[in-house]
């Protein structure tokens, strides 16, 4: 049996084996753990193998068996000859320079069906585009922070990383550029996706408070805290920070992470927002950023199994979580403040209908709502609303 079979045989097994719900990473991780025969070269290839098969499995498995839908799958997410596919498949590997929709004709698939779930899906977005996407692993970003451009440049100069610069703030490099061992994450720049840099674009051009005055902010939903610390350099540091999520550890990890960048916490707390328990003694804030939990499906071409293992029965649950927090944090807005409703989801359920939830039933104004589009530009897909109270 030749490696290319092996590979083939062991990604088969692995495919089968995984569990929907688990991340791919971890699952591949111990996969690799429990088997040992596994080389270097060898679990990048089957690791390449399965993502690329999760990319696709949902539009191929309707028309292949699991084996060829991998090898289809490799055909479809890889632009370059494959030693692969020139043994296994040769007529498809002749072939692999082909465009994606020169390559689903070619294979008399209909692009129209690439994405399973279009009847919940924006209207904004395009249906082919988006779910064509999920072929390639978006880039990796990260946002230079102030004043600290000429010394993360000369980093990546120095350790002869290719990049490319998106702007001021912004470059792009592969997603195995490997930024921790040349530049001080947090302090100097942020890893942090594209449309999420651009999630407070609201306030480009606008005149910030006078030199003595203070946004109070709270982040509800602050996970790793990566709009906390773009809201803090958007805002040039005139923030008081409050952050609250539901799970002791993110606290834990948010807490280290903001340190690294120098942003303060005035306070934290652990929080189930879709209960209101707790909440009637706290403050009024200027800005409150609610990025709320969603079905991710604006990530899903970086975790291509969680489309994979998707139920469209699951987004009421998620509307529901969705109504409940921004129904308990909206009454915590000053006068005249902000209120930023965010998602990473591309359904209208999600967004544009949340929209229209939150002024029915508040005082809240919409000012600007869109879509961050993550299939334009090798990024995720976010969703963004503005209101003011």
């Amino acid at each position: 049996m030749s490696r290319f079979h092996s590979y083939l045989t062991s990604s088969t097994k692995l495919i089968a084996s995984y569990k929907p719900g688990n991340p791919l990473s971890y699952h591949l991780k111990k996969y690799f753990a429990e088997h040992k025969k596994f080389g270097s070269k060898d679990r990048k290839a089957v690791s390449s193998l399965c993502y690329d098969y999760f990319r696709c499995a949902v539009f191929l498995n309707k028309h292949f068996s699991a084996d060829q839908s991998i090898l289809h799958a490799l055909f479809l997410c890889q632009d370059k000859e494959n030693d692969m596919l020139k043994e296994l498949h040769p007529e498809l590997n002749n072939r692999i320079h082909l465009s994606i929709p020169e390559k689903l004709s070619y294979l008399n698939l209909d692009s129209s069906n690439l994405f399973a779930y279009q009847e919940e899906l924006s209207p904004e977005i395009d249906a082919v585009s988006y779910a064509s996407s999920f072929f390639k692993q978006p880039s990796l970003f990260i946002r230079i922070r102030p004043h600290r451009k000429k010394v993360v440049v000369e980093a990546l100069q120095k350790a002869l990383i290719v990049f490319e610069e998106i702007g001021e703030d912004v470059i792009k490099c592969t997603n195995s550029a490997g930024l921790d061992k040349v530049l001080r994450i947090n302090k100097d720049a942020v890893i942090q996706d594209l449309n999420s840099q651009r999630v407070f674009d609201f306030f480009k051009g606008m005149p910030l408070k006078a030199e003595n005055e203070i946004h109070t902010v709270w982040d509800t939903c602050a996970a790793s805290g990566g709009k906390s610390i773009l809201l803090y350099d958007r805002l040039s540091g005139k923030i008081r920070l409050t952050v609250s999520d539901v799970r002791a550890n993110i606290l834990s990890n948010l807490t280290q992470r903001l340190q690294q960048s120098r942003v303060d916490i005035f306070k934290k707390f652990i929080q189930n927002l879709s209960l209101s328990s707790g909440l009637d003694k706290m403050e009024k804030f200027s800005i409150i950023i609610s990025d709320v939990p969603c079905t991710g499906s604006g990530t899903w071409g970086r975790t291509p199994e969680q489309y994979f293992s998707f139920d469209k029965k699951n987004i009421p649950a998620f509307v529901k979580k969705q109504q409940s927090i921004v129904s308990h944090v909206i009454p915590h807005l000053q006068t005249e403040g902000l209120f930023f409703y965010i998602t990473c989801s591309v359904f209208k359920a999600e967004n544009e209908e949340m929209a229209k939830f939150i002024e029915s039933n508040s005082a809240l104004k919409l000012i600007r709502m869109n879509y961050l589009k993550g299939y334009e530009c090798e990024a995720d897909t976010m969703f963004v609303a503005v209101f003011q109270l």
